[in-house]
């Protein structure tokens, strides 16, 4: 049996906007948001040497299975966010290093879940996703929760999450109006 794979694609284009792949040169922007102290105390600490972002995206770009992609603008391709898909296992996935910077769209949030969800269930194949979410991060356990996610595990920092294809559907559909009717995907 062959199982999906999460495959790095150059642009997925959705509604309002884009994710496309990080490269080395989007370093000093990841660094930013992930040494920013109100979004850092959520996430696992990086360096905060932007030569240690810069080889971490330089491995990156030869790792198989694990997707990296930078949120932008559809429009003005401004830098809003990042957000990445990894930890494939059998049917699911996981997704996490999702970022948006203040000041970004309201939308952000809802429209880069959905585009993940979208790419990883009708492009990618996949049927759930798993992941984790920092206790303190209220705010993202409840988005998750919001979204169908049932709690299944946690330890002294995090809440171990699943959510079913159902689950998943479910709120595709619900909040389809930020979600494009078809994702444009371009690879390289």
């Amino acid at each position: 049996m062959t199982y999906p794979i999460i495959k790095k694609t150059q642009k997925i284009i959705g509604k309002t906007i884009v994710f496309r792949n990080a490269q080395i040169s989007d370093a000093s922007f990841i660094l930013s948001l992930r040494t920013e102290e109100k979004k850092s105390r959520h996430l696992s600490s990086v360096s905060n040497q932007l030569s240690d972002q810069e080889t971490w995206l330089l491995n990156y770009e030869h790792r198989e299975n694990e997707a990296y992609f930078i949120i932008e603008n559809k429009t003005g391709g401004e830098l809003l966010g990042t957000v990445r898909l990894y930890d494939s296992n059998q049917y699911s996935f996981c997704w996490g290093s999702w970022i948006i910077k203040d000041g970004a769209p309201p939308s952000t949030a809802i429209e880069s879940a959905l585009m993940v969800y979208s790419y990883a269930l009708d492009s990618l194949g996949f049927l759930t996703a798993h992941f984790q979410v920092n206790k303190e991060n209220e705010r993202v356990c409840a988005f998750h929760e919001r979204f169908g996610a049932k709690r299944i595990a946690e330890n002294e920092v995090e809440y171990k999450y699943t959510i079913s294809n159902e689950d998943i559907r479910s709120s595709m559909q619900r909040y389809k109006r930020y979600l494009s009717t078809s994702l444009i995907i371009e690879n390289k």
